[in-house]
């Protein structure tokens, strides 16, 4: 994954692998852009309004999500077939004061009706020892909330999307 500090997070699906899979390769951008009710897509990249509330403050930042690498691997001796999608985001506007996320969303199934949608990546810091300094005070709670609640936002999107 990378340098930074470790971040993981995860939701399910009340829908089959397959319905979530499928989904999600035919336009992964799109999924991403309207779970969170973005206003923008580009190509290969997608603008997500990020919203978290830690210590009663409400941070809100425009991200851009820019996917890698999809990729699908076949389960054996007994194993699950995961899917996984590379992504990377950053600040839109001045991306260099706010933290830098590398992570790969894991799709997997658990049961034959459920779906774990599993993130787990890193993000760094922005401003070298200032933002080391930032993260270790409140930094490292907001990049957390934010990352829990993007995969919550997908999560709830994909359960919605997939019931109609």
């Amino acid at each position: 994954m990378g340098k930074g500090r470790a971040i993981r997070f995860f939701d399910y699906v009340n829908r089959p692998y397959a319905q979530v899979k499928d989904l999600l390769e035919v336009d992964a951008s799109e999924v991403f852009r309207a779970a969170t009710h973005a206003a923008e897509s580009r190509a290969g990249a997608v603008a997500a309004a990020l919203r978290v509330k830690v210590a009663g403050l409400e941070v809100a930042k425009d991200v851009a999500v820019r996917i890698q690498e999809i990729e699908e691997i076949e389960g054996d001796a007994g194993a699950p077939p995961v899917t996984r999608i590379r992504l990377e985001w950053e600040a839109v506007t001045a991306p260099r004061l706010f933290p830098f996320m590398r992570a790969d969303l894991s799709i997997y199934p658990l049961t034959p009706t459920e779906t774990q949608l599993d993130l787990e990546g890193t993000y760094e810091p922005p401003l070298l020892a200032i933002g080391q300094a930032m993260n270790a005070a409140i930094g490292h709670r907001i990049a957390e909330a934010s990352v829990h609640q993007f995969v919550r936002d997908i999560g709830r999107h994909l359960r919605s999307a997939l019931a109609e």
